[in-house]
């Protein structure tokens, strides 16, 4: 029986439940001893103009051994290159400490390097910088009417307009001519904090020429090359590590400015440096996601056939283009989500404001898309006097592959199918019933029900991508499988075990999975994008295959055999000659007599997957105060063949709750002059395991035909569904009082307004 499929549990978790993790800031190894310690001092305005900076009193602080500003760094460690450069050089190329101006709130002005952390502290209370203000910039909507300039080189906030490079389709006067219906909203996806629960962190030490660098990232290699280059070295001269990591959901992708420092800092003191954030700092400075503000527009037939969309996308980039301004054009590939739609246009821009750069998040893209099209379909729904999920039925894709002309081909899918199953699981007659009763009897806590479907992109943007691995076998018989994937939460070290285990016929215990240490690992993409499975196992795949093929080789020499004749016996672990299984020669027999080390290596390409699924989402709403409550969530996820049942429910949990939390609770918020005024988990709001009810999975595999696995993406389906099913379960509950539309997070304050409105 093949382990691919069963409920193997997790490898990671003795380790974690018993000596625990360790991150990058509980590292204790010989390289770091005597560290110093690295804090920076913060901009404390959103746009201003820098008219001095004093260092003098904090260089005289007990325990500082340096302090530097912008002044100080040479042309290499001066500037942070950007990560898609399709934007204006000033917008795209960071500074690491502000020179002549700061743009956000948390803008690193000045650095310290200190014996401890608190000293570094105290040291920078006594860091003065003198500003004159600027009008600050915060609004997106705002931005894009240039009233207010952020880069006055640029002579505009537009950071890109996709549709002038033709990078989306661009929109037409007449496009909804002939429909018979069309409806049009404005759909708000708020900013929200990807807040791991380990902040940012990096620690770095020279050995000579040669540098050593640990980072708390997603990407290791990605790292290792943004450092050689600034720091002209070559591959062979720097060495990266990334230990556990507390999470990532695509913040952590990419090296900031805090981190590609630090081997500045440490030559400027001669010893090793570190660096840990507080999580006011993670709060202020580490790039948030979503912030896009849509219109959808939807025009059809009034028997419910939906025959041209429109979606036009605006998205902050925050003061500089990182990788928030680039994602649109995820936006762009799914903005006609499940449904066959013949018209389609799209156009999209991102602007510079004067807040912290938007980065990845949890779904990067997809989520928006998912939020507006079916917020369109349920307008629509209400529009036509049909029910929103009758509608959905008469417009789902139900060939495959379907191409949707958005430069996307989804791969495979039973949409109508997802949708039965939800909702059977849900009972949705008894919750129908439920809602007339109270309804009927004029409660003042009414019954929601929203049912939405999704599909998403992963290992995208399309086409798709590539990942590394090698896998060897180890002279006791056993293997080792090295990838450019690497774990954050995803469980790597079991799945991948098990794919490996599958093809060499070995226990999944005796299979060992590097990652994240670019001397071990020759190269690598690294895990965003719901993208490691489909890609990175894959490539465990196919080397595991060709390992087993060289094996089969030599045993077919040891048993003077054909080696057609040799099959792999997975219980006993060993080869023999077909219908002979009493004769055979183990892995350590085959490993001895190889000449030389028997390995295979694969770097593999494929197109990218399209999961999809229904979420049912019921809420109670308090219309004396607005509180809503989730009372029950249920979804149909398909991530194609599941490897791990049990990972998979696992990642579906934690999209799940971080879905539900930007549809009711988690909202970064600036006041009118750029000032963070959700600095804090207090403030913030993050979600708890008290807001959320048990989730109730319903599970579907339909095989992608795009990867030898079958695989599809699952670590952010979760985030994509749940988001609009919360949304339309809420706007359900309230429809009686003719509310049509509340826009995101759906706070009680924002409730209550809406039901008071609707009142008047």
């Amino acid at each position: 029986m093949s382990v691919v499929g069963t409920r193997v549990l997790r490898k990671e978790d003795p380790a974690f439940l018993t000596t625990g993790a360790t991150y990058t800031a509980d590292l204790r190894v010989p390289r770091l001893e005597g560290a110093a310690h690295v804090t920076y001092v913060r901009s404390t305005m959103a746009h201003a103009v820098i008219t001095g900076v004093d260092t003098s009193e904090a260089q005289t602080m007990p325990g500082v051994l340096g302090v530097y500003t912008h002044a100080d760094l040479d042309e290499a460690t001066s500037v942070l290159p950007g990560m898609v450069p399709m934007f204006p050089p000033s917008m795209l190329n960071r500074p690491i400490l502000a020179t002549e101006r700061v743009r956000f709130v948390g803008e690193c002005v000045a650095v310290i390097v200190s014996e401890t952390a608190a000293q570094g502290e105290d040291a920078a209370e006594m860091v003065y910088v003198d500003y004159e203000p600027l009008t600050a910039v915060v609004d997106m909507e705002e931005a894009a009417t240039d009233q207010n300039i952020v880069f006055e080189d640029v002579g505009t906030n537009i950071a890109i307009d996709f549709a002038n490079m033709g990078m989306v389709t661009g929109l037409t006067d007449d496009f909804f001519d002939g429909c018979e219906v069309t409806i049009k909203q404005r759909v708000v996806n708020h900013r929200t904090a990807a807040a791991p629960l380990e902040v940012r962190s990096a620690a770095c030490a020279w050995d000579g020429d040669e540098l050593y660098f640990w980072v708390s990232n997603q990407a290791p290699h990605g790292v290792k090359g943004a450092l050689a280059g600034m720091y002209g070295l070559t591959p062979e001269q720097t060495h990266m590590v990334c230990p556990d990591v507390g999470g990532g959901f695509g913040a952590k992708i990419a090296p900031y400015p805090e981190d590609v420092l630090l081997p500045f800092l440490a030559r400027k003191v001669g010893r090793p440096v570190r660096w840990f954030e507080t999580r006011t700092e993670n709060m202020i400075a580490m790039g948030p996601g979503r912030a896009h503000t849509h219109t959808i527009t939807l025009g059809g037939t009034r028997d419910g056939d939906i025959t041209h969309l429109r979606l036009e996308i605006l998205a902050d980039s925050g003061a500089y283009a990182r990788m928030g301004p680039f994602l649109p054009l995820f936006t762009h590939q799914m903005a006609v989500g499940n449904y066959n739609v013949p018209n389609v246009e799209t156009a999209a821009r991102a602007v510079i404001t004067n807040t912290t750069p938007t980065e990845a998040y949890r779904g990067a893209g997809r989520p928006e898309a998912t939020v507006s099209v079916e917020r369109g379909v349920d307008l629509y729904a209400a529009e036509i006097g049909m029910d929103p999920v009758e509608l959905r039925r008469k417009n789902f894709i139900t060939e495959f592959p379907h191409d949707t002309g958005l430069g996307a081909v989804y791969d495979s899918g039973e949409y109508d199918q997802a949708m039965d199953l939800a909702l059977e699981a849900a009972g949705i007659d008894e919750l129908r019933a439920d809602q007339a009763k109270r309804r009927e009897a004029g409660d003042t806590k009414q019954l929601g029900i929203g049912a939405v479907a999704y599909v998403e992109i992963t290992a995208g943007p399309a086409p798709g991508g590539n990942e590394y691995a090698k896998v060897e076998i180890t002279p006791d018989g056993k293997a080792r499988a090295y990838s450019g994937s690497f774990s954050h939460g995803q469980s790597h070290k079991t799945t991948f075990a098990q794919i490996a285990a599958d093809q060499l016929g070995m226990a999944v215990d005796d299979i060992e999975i590097v990652q994240g240490d670019t001397d071990q690992v020759a190269q690598g993409t690294g895990t965003f994008g719901s993208r490691s499975t489909q890609l990175g196992g894959s490539a465990v795949h196919v080397a595991a295959g060709e390992v087993v093929d060289k094996a089969k080789e030599i045993a077919a020499d040891l048993l003077e055999a054909s080696v057609d004749d040799i099959v792999i016996d997975p219980e006993q672990g060993a080869f023999h000659v077909v219908g002979t299984p009493a004769v055979t020669k183990s892995w350590a027999d085959v490993v001895a007599a190889a000449d030389g080390p028997l390995e295979a290596e694969q770097d593999f390409n494929a197109q990218c997957s399209f999961p999809f699924g229904a979420h049912v989402a019921v809420v109670e709403v308090d219309t004396d105060t607005g509180e809503v409550r989730l009372q029950r969530i249920i979804t149909c996820d398909d991530s194609g063949s599941l490897i791990n049942p049990m990972i998979v429910e696992g990642q579906r949990h934690g999209g799940i709750a971080q879905g539900v939390a930007q549809a009711l609770y988690e909202e970064v918020r600036y006041d009118e002059d750029g000032n963070p005024v959700t600095a804090n988990f207090a403030d913030y709001g993050i979600i708890s395991m008290a807001e959320l009810p048990s989730f109730e999975l319903v599970p579907l595999q339909t095989a992608s035909p795009n990867n030898p696995l079958g695989a599809k993406g699952i670590g952010e389906s979760g985030a994509i569904g749940s988001t609009p099913a919360v949304q339309s379960a809420v706007i359900d509950a309230l429809s009686p009082l003719g509310i049509r539309h509340i826009d995101l997070p759906l706070s009680p304050e924002r409730v209550w307004r809406a039901i008071q409105e609707a009142s008047a």
